[in-house]
Order: structure tokens, then sequence, then C-alpha cells
């Protein structure tokens, strides 16, 4: 019984012993946490701020400087260096008096200023460019013509974007103008915008999608030909704008905005014995090659031209040997025939460095069975592949 009462009395002081150890430890660890936490009372500084009403405000200057007192592990901003700190040993926040020498307002940046203030804006930094593409006209201006192109690699399609004319000269006040989008050589086919009415400033804002192969959209001219149309619908042309598309236009597909000016429809007289007009085109694929007969202009005709007709002879050759020929309709009665058919021929590309192309206009006296009784050549064009 006694060894018992000895092991209880001992295990209780034991306990006693530990819980005596714990609180040791515990004091030392709050006091060394309190060291960490409490901050030292800046040297220099009035323990009431109410004498800092009577203290005279220090220049800007020296306050923005900033200093750390000796045993304080922090910078003090200069906003708070001249203020007091008050120990928080209540368990309560401390509220700081006001400053009553308030920092100066940054002034905004003047021209005449060479230095910058640091937070301003400066306004010349952000100027843009003024655009002089709607108000620097030269003399004699026809129109200008904005517009946009974006060539896709993958899916093979120009987009053409019409944007906008500025100072189209039309033939009145009252200018109706639209505007046909052709894709050269391809005569044939065109695109065409609406017709904007009583305007010499049409916006258009319309988009057109040319499908056109990635080996030959080099080789195309893109061409614009702006029109007026007068009551009775009649086209009246005020200008035109011829855009080669090149591998520096087109590269990167990326959608470029680009302007020219109008130019007139050449006015130059036809050659001694005419002009004739046509465009040529090939197909690897298909291994044709296609050729369009559009208009002739100013032939010198052989008799009466009310009773004689005017065709188109186009003939392929290969080593000066005829292969095939074809021929356009006739056009009775007319020295500027307009034709617009096309031929096609069969030619491999081997062949083509060989062959050549000859297109002879023929003038012909009519029969009684609609056959000619008489034929005259007017001209005749040789063109080598």
């Amino acid at each position: 019984m006694a060894e018992q009462v000895a092991l209880v009395i001992g295990g209780l002081a034991g306990g006693l012993l530990l819980l005596l150890l714990l609180i040791w430890v515990s004091c030392c660890l709050w006091k060394r946490l309190c060291a960490i936490f409490t901050y030292e009372e800046l040297s220099g500084t009035t323990a009431a701020s109410s004498t800092q009403e009577d203290k005279p405000c220090p220049p800007y200057a020296t306050r923005t400087q900033t200093s750390r007192p000796p045993g304080v592990p922090f910078v003090v901003p200069p906003s708070f260096q001249d203020r007091d700190w008050v120990p928080l040993n209540s368990g309560e926040w401390a509220q700081v008096p006001r400053d009553p020498c308030p920092a100066p307002e940054l002034l905004p940046h003047t021209s005449s200023s060479n230095l910058g203030i640091v937070g301003t804006i400066n306004p010349e930094l952000y100027k843009f460019l003024d655009d002089t593409s709607e108000t620097d006209f030269p003399e004699g201006c026809l129109g200008r013509l904005w517009f946009s192109l974006e060539y896709q690699q993958e899916a093979e399609r120009l987009l053409v974007g019409l944007i906008k004319a500025r100072r189209l000269q039309g033939p009145s006040e009252t200018c109706s103008p639209l505007v046909k989008l052709h894709l050269l050589p391809d005569e044939r086919r065109f695109l065409q915008s609406k017709t904007k009415r009583k305007t010499s400033n049409p916006q258009f804002d319309e988009h057109f999608i040319f499908q056109v192969s990635s080996k030959s959209i080099t080789q195309r001219v893109l061409r614009f030909s702006v029109y007026h149309v007068d009551r009775q619908r009649k086209h009246q042309l005020l200008g035109q704008v011829f855009f080669p598309l090149k591998n520096e236009t087109l590269a990167g597909d990326c959608r470029r905005l680009i302007w020219r000016d109008l130019e007139a429809e050449s006015l130059e007289p036809p050659s001694e014995f005419g002009d004739l007009q046509f465009c040529l085109g090939y197909n690897d694929c298909l291994r044709r090659l296609t050729v369009v007969v559009l208009r002739a202009k100013g032939l010198q005709l052989q008799e009466d031209t009310s009773f004689v007709s005017v065709c188109v002879k186009v003939s392929l050759m290969n080593h000066n040997k005829f292969v095939k020929c074809k021929k356009t309709s006739a056009v009775l009665g007319s020295a500027n025939p307009v034709y617009s058919e096309t031929f096609s021929f069969k030619a491999d590309p081997a062949e083509l460095d060989t062959a050549s192309l000859s297109l002879t206009v023929l003038q012909g006296a009519e029969g009684e069975k609609n056959s000619w009784t008489k034929v005259w050549t007017l001209g005749r064009i040789a063109v080598r592949l």
C-alpha cells in the first residue's frame, strides 16, 4: 500500500515539473514574438500631434528623401516621416493625424518645359498623323478610289473590298456612279457595285470575291471602271484604275488598304489598219489554250459599210504549220465590231515553245445565200506563245 502511495506522489511531482517546464517555454516564445512584432519609437518625433500645427512645413524636396533611423529595419515612406508613432499596447488601432503639409499637386505638362513631370501625359506623343489622302488632290484629278485586297492561299480566293470614291468628275452636279471590277485578262466576267444616286463622293462598303489560282494570281491585273449612270441608264466612263497583282501585295494573307487616282480612258488613235483587242490564257491541268476575241477598232473597210461584214479568224500554228482554225461571227456594217467570243485549243505544255497564234481580220461582201462573194484581208496579227 505504501508503495502505491509513493508512486502516485512521484507521478504528481513529475507532472507538475513538466507543466512548469511547458509554462516557461511558452513564456520565452511569447517574449520572442513580442520582440519581433513590436516597433521601436522613432527618435526625433514629438509626443503630441498638436505641436505639429505650429511647426513650419519643410520644403518638398527635403521631404521626398527617404531616411532610415538606426535600429529600424525598414524605410519610412516620405508621407509618414513627420507623423507621431503611437504604440498599440491597448489592442486598439491608433488614429494617425493627417499631415498638415500636403504634398504639392503635380502641374500639367506644358510645351515650354523641357523635362516632363512623372505622372503626366504628353499629348504630343499621342497625336495621329493627318490623313492627307482625302485632302491633297493633284490638279486635273478625275477622282480617287479606295479599296482593300486580301488573297487567301488555301481557298485560292481574292477578296476585294470597294470602300469609297471622292471628287468624281461627273458630267453634271447630279453624278450617279457605279464601279465595275474586272480581273484581266478576262474581259467577259465582271462584278458590279450598286449605283449611288446624286453624289460625287460615294461610300460603297461592298465586298467581292474572285476565284483565281495561286499560280496565275501574280499575272493578273485588277481593273476598276467607274461609270456615271444617267436617267436613260446609259453608262459614261469617268475613269479607271489598273492595279497589277504582285507577290509583295498579296504576301502574308493580310488585308491591305490601298487608294489610287482615276486614269482617263486611252484616247490614242488607232493604227493605220486598226486595232484588235484579245486575251490569252492557258490551263496547265486541262492543257487548253483559251483565246478571247473582244473587239476591233478603226478598221479600214474596203466598200460601203452597209453591205459588208467583218469577222476574225483565229489559227493555231506549230513550227509554222497549220494546226486548227476557228472564226468569230460576222458583224455587219461596222468599222468597230464587238465580238466577246471565246475559243479553246488543245495544246501540250511542251508544244507552247514552238507554237504561235495568228489572228486575221477578214471583210466579205454577202451574196444571195449569205455566202461571201468577195473577201478582203484587213490585217493580221501573229503572237508567239
